[in-house]
This record gives structure tokens, sequence and C-alpha cells, in this order.
């Protein structure tokens, strides 16, 4: 499905998959910020999801900074692949 085809992106150069590095955390986050984003489209009033999507997405952005003091040049490449848009203060 779509996850599948994220981690052969991300992880195309390597052999063995490491399904706790914060690359894989961060793409998996992302599939599930896309797919929550469609639910909510047409289920505008579950707040339950939409609590979920913005727990989701605080840690995505956490382990999105993180990545980029830990390597720019990594952070770069997972934003551009997964299109994810860079925020102003960086």
């Amino acid at each position: 499905m779509v996850k599948n085809s994220f981690i052969s992106v991300i992880f195309q150069e390597k052999k063995e998959e490491n399904i706790g590095s914060v690359e894989f955390q961060i793409v998996s986050f992302t599939n599930r910020i896309r797919r929550l984003t469609s639910h909510l489209e047409l289920h505008r009033k579950d707040y339950s999801s939409q609590r979920g999507l913005r727990k989701i997405l605080g840690k995505r952005q956490r382990l999105l900074s993180y990545l980029a003091k830990k390597n720019r040049v990594l952070y770069k490449q997972l934003i551009s692949e997964l299109d994810i848009r860079e925020s102003k203060n960086r």
C-alpha cells in the first residue's frame, strides 16, 4: 500500500530497514497524517480524530527539528521526498 511505497523510497539504498530510526518514524507519521486529513475532510466534527492529528503533528515536528539539528542534508532530502514544507523559523 502507500506505507510500503514510502518505505521503499526512503530506504532504497539501505539493505536493512531500521523501523526505529527517525526517518522511518517521520515517514510513518506522515502517512498517518495524510490518512487522518482525508478522513477529517469527510467527517469535520470528529473531534477525537482532530486531537489525534494534532498530537501526531507535534510528534513529527519534534522529530523533524531533531533531524535538522543532527543531519541537515538528510533533513532536506526527507522534506523534499515527502513533500513537507519547511517552516519559516528554521
